[in-house]
């Protein structure tokens, strides 16, 4: 698999207190398998979809200062120097919360804050190169920057990665699509009152399935949460879920389509 390009979604992970329900969980949703814990790595345990890399889980650092954040995926962004990376995030506002750190041989890595709040990794690949499928049932397919300041994001992740900018023609809600190569890569919308006010800025990550509505049954029966949808669109149907330890992510069936894929314009 080739490296990916500056600013392509190329990994996932989520922290959580509990890693064995994580697990369980995400294998009856999802229908993952997962690999041995890498103790010498956290014991980071690696997630499958028929036998291919798609995401991670770990459990919290020992010792981790302001106590243990609340289970939430992050989305990696690819970068050929995280170095570099980390200094694009300064100048632009934004705060690096982990500083570049090799992680073996496998690759590079970073977190970051963007101004607006929105939290997010950085990888630069050796022998790990991220996601090893993408859009098939039990892997990522999309991802949204969710951020209440708007012109934070929309200025930050431009300047940070080569992104193109294009502006959804939708007079009901405030999304853009981030692009490489003409080709989306990455959302951002607004959230609005229809967030709660506790409900920090995050970036939603989309996993595939085959059928959104079992696989919401699937996440109830073992105690997540719907908090959108299920809802058909262009793009696929789709809905927004809570996992029982807290932490959101979507399910969408990119088979099943409806309506007219909306207008793209390009921002000046």
């Amino acid at each position: 698999m080739a490296v990916q390009p500056e600013g392509m979604p190329c990994w996932a992970d989520a922290m959580f207190t509990d890693v064995e329900g994580a697990k369980r969980f995400y294998a009856d949703v999802l229908g993952w398998t997962f690999g041995h814990a890498q103790t010498e790595y956290g014991n980071y345990v690696q997630a499958y979809a028929d036998g291919r890399a798609v995401a991670a889980v770990v459990p919290p650092m020992p010792g981790q200062d302001g106590g243990t954040p609340p289970p939430a995926w992050c989305l990696y962004l690819a970068s050929p120097d995280v170095a570099a990376t980390a200094r694009k995030v300064r100048e632009n506002g934004g705060e690096v919360l982990m500083e570049p750190m090799a992680v073996g041989d496998f690759g590079s890595m970073l977190l970051a804050r963007d101004p607006g709040g929105v939290t997010f990794g950085v990888w630069e690949a050796g022998t790990h190169e991220g996601f090893e499928v993408r859009a098939v049932p039990g892997a990522y397919c999309w991802a949204e920057v969710y951020t209440r300041d708007v012109a934070a994001s929309d200025a930050f992740f431009p300047a940070v990665f080569p992104f193109t900018v294009k502006r959804l023609e939708d007079a009901h809600m405030d999304f853009k699509v981030f692009e490489l190569d003409d080709a989306p890569v990455l959302g951002r919308m607004r959230m609005d009152g229809d967030f709660p006010a506790e409900v920090p800025p995050y970036i939603n990550v989309y996993f595939t399935v085959e059928d959104v509505d079992a696989a919401i049954g699937r996440a109830t029966t073992h105690g997540g949460k719907v908090v959108f949808g299920p809802m058909d669109s262009p793009f696929g149907r789709f809905a927004a879920l809570l996992d029982p330890q807290g932490a959101a992510f979507s399910v969408i069936d990119v088979t099943r389509t409806e309506g007219e894929m909306p207008a793209l314009t390009a921002e000046s």
